[in-house]
């Protein structure tokens, strides 16, 4: 990543891996038992240097491009984007991708499928759960940097639908900050509902009284030194 992909925060520079840190194909989230159960043990990989493994994705990529029974499956529309993807290595490009794969498979479909491999693991790991659907997976994939995330969590925290995360991607591609695309539709970045045990909620409001301050405040702080 790039210093342009990192994020200033009270004068220090956050590095954020918006981008897959893992080899092109492997199954990382896929094989996680703790992520996808029982279906870890079916986890395939692709190899982009290995010619068989690239025939076999050039295989799983036409078939996913025609099987349209497993649309509403995360982990299989994540197997179809890692075969994407690693058929996209192991060619070249794109255009000769779609000419391996055959069929009606188009530069589009491929393009958009290895975007969503790409994705960093944090946001793979909800589309595995099934918190992110593949279709919103695809448009928040359109965006860079730490957009991508901002744009992630305001469909877990915010319930976007499919269209307006497309809408949103669009409008950020097109130069609009996403703090403020996704303010007009109703979603404040930064804002998030969680649980704490009685005990630290008790001391927090105190404490935040005591010291003239807000619990969100607290709470930032708190995690900017244990995120640091």
């Amino acid at each position: 990543m790039t210093d342009d992909d990192s994020v200033t925060d009270g004068g220090r520079r956050n590095s954020l891996p918006a981008d897959r840190e893992e080899p092109v194909g492997e199954p990382v989230v896929r094989a996680d038992p703790a992520v996808t159960g029982e279906r870890a043990r079916e986890a395939v990989g692709f190899d982009p240097d290995d010619p068989e493994s690239v025939a076999e994705a050039a295989e799983t990529v036409r078939a996913f491009s025609e099987n349209t029974i497993g649309s509403e499956d995360n982990v299989y529309m994540l197997r179809g984007a890692a075969a994407c993807a690693a058929l996209v290595r192991g060619v070249g490009s794109y255009k000769a991708a779609a000419a391996r794969a055959g069929g009606d498979v188009s530069v589009s479909f491929i393009r958009k499928w290895a975007r969503v491999h790409d994705l960093p693991q944090a946001v793979r790991r909800h589309v595995a759960r099934g918190h992110i659907a593949p279709t919103a997976a695809k448009h928040i994939a359109r965006v860079s940097g730490p957009d991508r995330f901002d744009l992630a969590w305001a469909v877990l925290d915010g319930d976007l639908t499919v269209r307006e995360v497309r809408r949103v991607a669009s409008e950020v591609n097109d130069g609009r900050p996403v703090a403020d695309a996704l303010t007009e539709r109703g979603v404040r970045p930064g804002r998030l509902e969680l649980s704490i045990s009685t005990d630290h909620y008790r001391e927090l409001r105190r404490r935040a009284s005591l010291e003239n301050r807000t619990p969100g405040d607290i709470v930032d702080e708190a995690l900017d030194d244990y995120l640091g």
